[in-house]
Formats: C-alpha cells, structure tokens, sequence
C-alpha cells in the first residue's frame, strides 16, 4: 500500500494547483485524473470554447473588412479542421500540465480514485492513503428528466461533434447556452434558443440581460421565452421537440446548457463521511470538509464555480496546510464574463444587489451606450453599454458593467479598481486613455 503526505482526486484548475503548490513545499504528492488535465476548464469548457468564439468571429470581420477598403474574401468553415485544431491545443495542455507535475515531483495517476473508507482510496486496483486528502473533481452538466433526453447533447459534446449542424436548439438562458448561441450562429449555424423566463442571464444586472438578449436578436438569434422543452422524438427529419404551448420544433441537434452540479459519479464519496451542503461539499473557510484530514476545493464545493476561484482556493490550501501560511480565499467582488454576441463582464454589485443592501436612496447609478469608434465605417449597428453602481454616501464603487467589444479585457482592470475601493472622483480623476472604448467608464 502507497502513503502520501497529500493525494488528490482530480486534475482540473483547483487540483492541479494544489498538488504542484504542495510538492513546491516538499510534500510528496500524488494526483489522480482519468481524462484530460486541467478538468473542465481546459478540455470541456473555457478554453475550447474560447476558441471556439474567436472561430466564429471571422465571419463577421470578412463582411467589416468591405468598410476599410478590403475585398470580401470567399471563405468558408472547415468544421473538421477547426475541432481538430481545438482537440490538438486542449492534447497540448495536458501534456504541460503533465510535464508540471513531473517537474514538480509529483506522481500522476492517470485513472479515476474511489474511496475505500475516510483514509482510503482506490487507484488502478492499489489502495493508497494520505495524510491529507484534496477532493478537486469539479462538476458535470445537467440532464433533464424528459422523454428522448438521450438524444440531447450537453456542452461537453460539442467540441466532438463530427458535423456543424445546420439547425440547433438550445435549452437554457444561462452564460453556456447564451454563449453557445452566439458561437454557433456565428459559425452559420441556425440557432434557436429557448428559455424558461422572460430574459436571459438570471443574477446578472438587469442592463446586461436587456442588451445582451437585444444583440442576440440582433444577430438573428431565435429566442423563445417563457418556454419549455417537454419532449424530444427523434424523426426521419431530425429531432421533434414538443414546447410547453404544445407546438413543436424541429432540429438537427438540441444542446441542453441548464446548469451543473458536482460530479461524484464512482468518487465513493459515502465511504468517507464527507457531510454535504444540498448537492456540494460543505467546507470551511480553509476548505475542510467535515473530515478533518480531508479537504475539498473548486466547483464541487459549496462555493462560487469559477476557474479562478478554484485555483485560488488550491493556491490557499496548499499555502495553508503545507507552506505554513495560513489564509483564505476573498470571494467578495469577483470578476465575471460572458463571451457572448455581444460579450458581457461585470464585477462587484448589481444595481439591484446595491439597492437592497444599502437601501435605493443611497445609491446612484451612471450609464452610457454608445456606438464604438470600429463600426463607424462598418454596416454593422454595434454598441457599447455601460454602467457604473455608486454609493452615495461615500462615492464608492460597489460595481461595474458592461455589454460590448472587449468588455471581459477591460473589466479586468475595473475589477482592480471596484476590489481597491477606489471612488467615483478617484476614477474620474484618472486621465483617459483616447480614443479607446474603456475610457468611457471615466467619463461617466
């Protein structure tokens, strides 16, 4: 039987982090991850899907290249090179992140771990224990319990997909399936979306879901609302899928995009007396589960789901239990994106989250939409909206947002800003950078 001072189940963002971290520190580390390093992050989400919204921008760019003199090139997509190339980056980051753990000392299992009890893992047919024990095994999409669900994909398929479909529906107004809209039809497809609500992008501010939702219709992206998927019959001329009001739709592929949850499939996490918070592992604010000696990190907590805040939470881990640096992570204003047609980013409070918190007489909001200086000599209607939330008393920035051209690029650096604590008058104060759209938010 093997014994580590550290093993950890799974090799996404938070793991990974935590496992080479630790054996910078000098522990001896084993990680344990049965498809690709860097979890869902680099195989199953930002990263390929990334790049995939650049893909599907080209097309867009050929017809705005006609208004600064260039002749429309005839081009079209190859499907297969495009996943091909995206296959061949996501094969070599897992070969770095690989080449890291050996550089690091790490041992790399490159199978799935199961508990055998709290102590005790199972690994390729070899019990193994640990001093401590990291469970970092991120999460999965959500299937819905319908008739013909199995002829649905989700989000992890469609970077495998053999064929670009000509027609797709997709199910959910979350940042997945907005963001897959925009890829998709920006790529030719024909999207149509369907969403339980009136408007998009539940939690968001309401600035952005109207904007955002707007462009989509804009880019001739279908949407019904307040609409749901009953069924779905596969027929000789594609999928029918039978709505809420009883029409139907027809489609070459459906893609659900309505959430996710932690994946334990075949974890054993029962045979551990982890405690749970509804579907997530609840853990302290160092990551500790209900088992002292076992820890929990990323999107399989009860936490925020987000790459960033995995790492960070692996980065404190490690620091903390093995660097003797005691810390904790800081979830207050954490920046976030949709890369969507057109994009969104935000960072702090909603002007509604604002409101309630400080009560509507205290706070005070600056908004603009202009059209951005790019598309002045482009065919294109394109636009830039902004806003700035402030509390009154102390002119504090609690929040920014933004729908348009390079909105996750530029609130990057509104997110130092709104985490500094900085004011309206600091801000204003900041001599703008011309002509740039990221001037704006210091001309509110």
């Amino acid at each position: 039987m093997s014994h580590y001072d550290l093993f950890v189940v799974g090799g996404g963002s938070g793991g990974l982090t935590a496992a080479k971290r630790a054996a910078d520190y000098g522990a001896r580390v084993a990680i344990a991850e049965s498809t690709c390093l860097g979890g869902t992050c680099t195989a199953r989400g930002c990263i390929p899907k990334k790049l995939m919204v650049y893909a599907s921008g080209f097309s867009q760019l050929f017809e705005d290249a006609v208004g600064y003199g260039w002749s429309k090139p005839d081009s079209q997509l190859d499907w297969q090179k495009m996943t091909k190339a995206i296959h061949q980056e996501v094969q070599r980051l897992d070969n770095r992140h690989a080449d890291a753990l050996e550089k690091a000392g790490a041992t790399l299992f490159r199978a799935k771990a199961t508990f055998v009890d709290a102590h005790t893992l199972e690994v390729s047919g070899q019990k193994i224990t640990a001093d401590k024990i990291l469970v970092a095994v991120g999460g999965k999409a959500i299937t819905p319990d319908i008739l013909g669900s199995e002829y649905a994909l989700i989000s992890d398929q469609m970077f495998h997909l053999p064929k670009q479909p000509n027609c797709l529906a997709i199910v959910g107004g979350g940042y997945i399936g907005v963001e897959f809209a925009g890829i998709m039809q920006g790529l030719g497809t024909q999207v149509t979306q369907i969403i339980r609500e009136n408007v998009i992008l539940k939690k968001f501010d309401d600035m952005i879901r109207t904007e955002v939702q707007k462009g989509m219709t804009q880019h001739q992206i279908r949407l019904l609302t307040n609409t749901e998927v009953k069924s779905i019959e596969k027929t000789s001329e594609g999928l029918r899928l039978t709505l809420s009001d009883r029409s139907h739709e027809t489609v070459d592929a459906v893609l659900f995009a309505i959430g996710r949850t932690p994946n334990f499939t075949g974890l054993g996490l029962e045979n551990a007396g982890v405690k749970f918070d509804r579907t997530a592992i609840a853990v302290n604010e160092l990551s500790q589960t209900s088992q002292p000696h076992i820890y929990a990190v990323g999107d399989c907590t009860n936490r925020v789901q987000l790459t960033p805040v995995a790492i960070a939470e692996g980065r404190a881990f490690a620091d903390t239990v093995f660097g003797k640096r005691p810390r904790q992570v800081n979830y207050a204003n954490i920046p976030s994106s949709v890369f969507s047609n057109p994009p969104a980013a935000f960072v702090g409070l909603t002007e509604a989250e604002a409101q309630e918190q400080f009560g509507v007489e205290h706070i005070v909001a600056y908004c603009t939409t202009f059209q951005p200086l790019f598309y002045s000599l482009t065919s294109r209607d394109e636009a830039i909206s902004m806003k700035l939330v402030v509390d009154k008393k102390s002119d504090r920035l609690l929040g920014a947002h933004m729908v348009g051209d390079h909105a996750a690029e530029i609130m990057q650096m509104m997110a130092i800003a709104v985490t500094a604590g900085l004011t309206k008058a600091e801000l204003d104060a900041t001599m703008p950078l011309h002509p740039t759209s990221a001037e704006e938010f210091i001309a509110l």
